[in-house]
């Protein structure tokens, strides 16, 4: 009797555990996502929408701490340098595998940076579109380029794997970790080909939650991965839904529609906040948002043409006018967490002085005044939350002096794309959420050896002091040399910063769990909807 007994409270707590575990990961989350991903494929990205989706489906081989900058283990469970940090040994976590039960190991992760670095890569289907735009952004240039940080990426043995540089990078740890960088499943990619990372292929990595559908416009599905390494999701389904505009993420947000979204307008914060269903959440500052200046346009190759319009734009009525107090402006590329780093030679803003500007643009042969292209994004970005009426701001300014300005936009996706195809965008609006936490990541992914074609702007100083600071260790020595950084490029004006904003998000109060995060998204594996109707 007493077996028996024993037997049946056996099943029972094994019941027990199964219930508790299916109502752990039951119910379905809905995320407002501000617009459709370009792609799902990992390390062929530049954008925050993207990430967003990817950092549910991949891991990568450093994570950062919950609402932090600081990194911890990810698919690595450590890293160490050698004495100049000229190559980065990696030790990889063990059991891990992917949604597909193929095992994640060093030649799965020597054949994703291999794809994303090596241009002869057959598996980097670069005849076929692929550009990995974000390696030569954030890594100075692909294998055998000059400025390149990376040499190579070997395999130690099945549980490590080696990056050796061609110069000593401190923050390598940290750019391996950056939303782009997830692992894929090498069977995956070598089974879609060059439709991997599109709807019409299955995008497979290691993380919280598996890919179901993507409906091009509509939203991406997923659900939850069982057999997750981390902190299993306490939700069964992912909806991450396609909404560009913000008004109507807040509408269906209201109507409990999707459970929490981000990128609201900062005009929304009030409404939000009287809504008993609601919490508004003010997600980190970590970001800055610019106008683009492309120095091959006959007038921006003008060093007084580019002041002019520097001086003519009212950053500070601008940003009192579509932020609602949530952002500041300054003249400095970096966010205010960075202010260690700017130069004290650099005034605090730049100067409002339309007449100034407009006798620069006469000193410069323009006393009738020129005209040029303003495009502004499609989609609400954290640091630029209504792109149109700001660019019709800026407009509005640079007419005052002179400039006839014509705003132009177009599809998100053909926009980030056709920004570096010649002879690109006259002047454009785009922005940046930082990454990971070093000056290194603003500067180097806009003013680096591959990351200007936009603009058509190079500078052999600058450069030279990119390296210089992406070796450097103690924020004494980055300071010296980033102050350098933000002299040369005030002084440029090919990137002229408008705002650091603090972006307003927002969730129904039933959802417990989220901790937003300063580098621009996070994965959803710890968010419960307990509650939830």
């Amino acid at each position: 009797m007493k077996s028996n007994n024993r037997i049946r409270n056996l099943l029972l707590t094994a019941l027990l555990a199964t219930s508790a575990s299916a109502a752990a990961q039951s119910g379905t989350l809905v995320f407002g996502n501000n617009g459709d991903p370009v792609s799902l494929e990992s390390g062929n990205i530049t954008d925050g929408i993207s990430i967003l989706v990817q950092h549910q489906i991949y891991d990568t081989l450093v994570h950062f701490k919950d609402g932090s900058t600081d990194t911890i283990p990810g698919l690595a469970t450590s890293w160490k340098a050698n004495a100049d940090a000229t190559s980065w040994t990696f030790t990889l976590r063990k059991g891990v595998k992917f949604q597909d039960g193929t095992p994640l190991n060093a030649d799965a992760v020597v054949f994703n940076w291999q794809r994303f670095f090596d241009p002869k890569n057959q598996y980097g289907y670069r005849d076929q579109g692929r550009t990995y735009e974000i390696v030569g952004q954030l890594l100075g240039g692909f294998k055998g380029e000059k400025g390149a940080v990376i040499k190579d990426i070997v395999k130690v043995d099945d549980s490590t794997v080696r990056f050796d540089l061609n110069m000593p990078s401190s923050v390598l740890p940290s750019v391996v970790g950056s939303g782009y960088f997830g692992i894929a499943s090498p069977t995956a990619i070598k089974k879609d080909g060059a439709k991997y990372g599109t709807p019409a292929s299955t995008p497979v990595g290691t993380g919280p939650f598996s890919f179901v559908s993507w409906k091009t416009g509509d939203r991406v599905t997923l659900k939850a991965n069982a057999g997750y390494w981390g902190t299993k999701p306490k939700v069964a389904n992912l909806v991450i839904r396609s909404i560009k505009d913000a008004s109507q993420r807040l509408n269906e947000l209201k109507a409990g529609t999707i459970d929490f979204t981000a990128d609201l307008s900062p005009d929304n914060l009030k409404e939000v906040s009287a809504d008993k269903n609601l919490a508004a959440v003010k997600k980190p500052s970590f970001n800055v948002g610019f106008l683009s200046l492309n120095n091959s346009n006959q007038y921006l190759k003008n060093d007084k043409v580019r002041m002019a319009i520097s001086m003519a734009i009212n950053k500070k009525a601008i940003v009192e006018a579509f932020w609602n107090g949530l952002a500041v402006s300054s003249a400095s590329f970096l966010p205010p967490t960075f202010d260690w780093a700017n130069s004290k030679n650099v005034p605090a803003d730049y100067t409002f002085d339309p007449a100034a500007a407009k006798k620069l643009l006469a000193d410069a042969g323009y006393p009738n005044g020129i005209s040029l292209d303003l495009w502004f994004m499609p989609v609400s970005r954290p640091y630029f939350p209504n792109p149109k009426p700001i660019a019709e701001a800026m407009a509005a300014d640079l007419s005052a002096i002179g400039i006839k300005v014509n705003l132009k936009t177009e599809d998100w996706a053909k926009y980030l794309d056709d920004r570096n195809k010649e002879p690109g965008f006259d002047m454009y609006m785009i922005g940046w959420t930082g990454d990971y936490g070093d000056p290194d990541n603003f500067y180097a992914a806009y003013y680096g050896p591959n990351a200007a074609d936009d603009i058509n702007y190079t500078s052999p100083e600058l450069n030279t002091l990119l390296d210089q600071g992406r070796a450097a260790v103690s924020q004494a020595d980055k300071a010296k040399i980033y102050a350098q950084i933000h002299d040369i490029t005030f002084k440029a004006n090919h990137r002229i910063p408008i705002v650091h904003s603090q972006p307003l998000a927002a969730k129904r109060t039933y959802v417990q769990g989220w901790i937003p995060s300063p580098l621009g998204s996070e994965a959803f594996n710890n968010i419960s909807i307990t509650g939830k109707k």
